[in-house]
C-alpha cells in the first residue's frame, strides 16, 4: 500500500502540515505535531478509522484515495512457483505421524 496523503492534499491547495492539523483541529480531530510530522512524511503503520474517516471527510476523499494497493508489490511478496517440465512427476514424501509408544497392557 501506498500512502497518498500529500498528493490529496495538493489536489485540495493544502501544501503544508501544518494547514491541515490546523483543518483537521476545526473538524474535531486534534492530533500531535509528531503524529501530523508521521502521517505527513511517511506511510503509517496503523490510523485509526475514526481518523482516517474525518481526514477522508477535511480532503473531501475516500479512504481508497488515500491508502492506494501497489499490486506489484503483492506479487513480488509471493513466493516463486518452480515450473515442472511436461511429464516430469514430482517427488510425493509421506507425512509421518509422531511415533507412538504402545499402549500399556
Amino acid at each position: 500500500m501506498r500512502w497518498n496523503l500529500r498528493m490529496k492534499a495538493a489536489e485540495r491547495g493544502i501544501w503544508k502540515s501544518t494547514e491541515l492539523r490546523r483543518r483537521l483541529a476545526e473538524a474535531g480531530l486534534e492530533i500531535s505535531a509528531g503524529k501530523m510530522s508521521a502521517l505527513w512524511t511517511g506511510t503509517p503503520t496503523t490510523i485509526r478509522l475514526d481518523d482516517l474517516e474525518l481526514i477522508c471527510a477535511v480532503l473531501d476523499c475516500t479512504p481508497t484515495d488515500l491508502l492506494v494497493c501497489e499490486a506489484d508489490k503483492v506479487a513480488a511478496r509471493r513466493p516463486a512457483k518452480t515450473a515442472i517440465a511436461c511429464g516430469e512427476a514430482t517427488p510425493i514424501t509421506p507425512r509421518l505421524g509422531r511415533t507412538r509408544s504402545a499402549p500399556p497392557v
